[in-house]
């Protein structure tokens, strides 16, 4: 009688891939091919899998999973019949990986090293040479949330490029509607993570090559080919200057909340009447609806939502600072909330700098001296001593705000006289 073979321990996926890469990686995934959950259990594993097998190390707490195969049964990123066995080979659990760069594998030595022998059975090094995203099997078509993981890939990676073979299963998911299984909580997981990469541009040129963009994001999309005045806008189109502004969003190490108003701040540009390109009048206000839209089919967080929509309103009356009343500046702080939260109203500013940067021509390197001086204006109102104000109405506390509005343009209207006349 034969002996059955003693269960090999794989690692996988990511960690594989980031290492022949030369990039550090926490993300360290096991495969334990040939055992029982019953073994895993017996050798102190602690069981969490829920639709499939999977165990917690003992001593470093790390995920091991049996090897497995899958089997669509259904539309959509969970329609999956898993099937696990000792007879599982790690190639087989290799195959349902997405992309070739990431179905690689090492052997887990005794002493818990990785060996140095690479498990490639798709070729997955040859395409991290050449800088290809390629899927693995044809079932790539299965889980549509794939498509996101791989535009969110080429966010990564901007030098890599994606193999037509598999651009065309993209854009057939979309047409045959594999894509309208998709939720949004897990279409905005993958956008968010995106748009926090290094050049989140790539993603949405990924989108909207395939086909998803106009399905998910369709005020986006919309924005590709609206031209706009040169004199402002030499790159002319409105989707390439968003795609601009998202990637100056990311040199400068913005926040989730301004990269995604960097993304939504002119989509009212989407639907500006033909006869008035290419200037958008009024486009600030006709994105603010459009923004809800978006939002709420994607999911965006209420964090995120909030500040797309005052940065929309107020991205182009930061820069016409020298033209503003004080009235006007402080209706300004009221609308964005910046003597309770400073620490946004700064973070809108500066998501309307990566605006001015994200063009064509010159505008990469113009000054914003109103950056500072709208802190300056900010600071000048928060430290003004109101004691006096409230004390001499103490009996008619009703006219307490009039009366601190007029104190507040009192005193800020100098500083603006000053850079009017400058």
């Amino acid at each position: 009688m034969s002996m059955k073979p003693e269960p090999q321990i794989y690692c996988v996926g990511g960690a594989i891939r980031d290492e022949l890469m030369g990039l550090p990686s926490n993300d360290l995934d096991y495969v334990v091919v040939g055992a029982t959950p019953d073994e895993m259990l017996r050798q102190g594993y602690t069981a969490v899998g829920q639709d499939f097998p999977v165990f917690l190390h003992p001593q470093t707490h790390a995920e091991y999973a049996l090897a497995r195969t899958e089997r669509k049964t259904s539309k959509g990123y969970t329609g999956f019949a898993v099937h696990f066995d000792v007879d599982v080979t790690l190639e087989e659990d290799l195959a349902r990986r997405d992309l070739t760069i990431n179905a690689m594998a090492r052997g887990v030595l005794s002493d818990g090293s990785l060996s140095a022998d690479l498990v490639d059975p798709y070729h997955g090094q040859d395409d991290l040479e050449h800088k290809v995203l390629r899927h693995v099997s044809p079932a790539f078509v299965e889980d549509p949330v794939r498509i996101l993981r791989l535009a969110r890939f080429a966010a990564r990676w901007p030098d890599f490029t994606v193999a037509p073979e598999t651009m065309g299963l993209m854009q057939d998911m979309v047409k045959n509607g594999e894509t309208d299984a998709l939720v949004a909580e897990r279409t905005w997981q993958e956008i968010s993570r995106g748009l926090m990469e290094d050049t989140p541009s790539r993603m949405f040129v990924v989108l909207r090559e395939c086909g998803l963009l106009k399905q998910w994001l369709p005020e986006v999309d919309a924005l590709f080919g609206v031209p706009q005045r040169a004199d402002y806008h030499p790159e002319i189109d409105t989707g390439l200057h968003v795609m601009m502004v998202i990637d100056k969003a990311a040199q400068m190490k913005l926040s989730l909340e301004a990269r995604y108003g960097a993304l939504c701040h002119d989509l009212g540009k989407g639907n500006t009447p033909a006869e008035v390109l290419p200037r958008h009048t009024g486009h600030e206000s006709r994105g603010l609806p459009l923004i809800d839209s978006l939002s709420k089919r994607i999911k965006a967080t209420k964090d995120c939502c909030e500040f797309a929509k005052k940065l929309s309103q107020d991205h182009t009356t930061f820069y016409y600072l020298p033209e503003l009343k004080a009235g006007t500046v402080l209706d300004v702080f009221k609308r964005t909330d910046a003597l309770r939260r400073p620490e946004r109203f700064i973070e809108l500013l500066r998501a309307t700098q990566a605006d001015i940067w994200g063009r064509g021509g010159d505008f990469s390197n113009a000054l914003t001296p109103w950056f500072d001086q709208w802190q300056r204006l900010l600071k000048t109102v928060q430290k003004l001593d109101i004691s006096e104000i409230v004390s001499r109405f103490t009996s008619e506390p009703h006219k307490i705000p009039e009366a601190l509005h007029q104190k507040r343009c009192e005193t800020i209207a100098p500083l603006l006289q000053t850079w009017q006349n400058a």
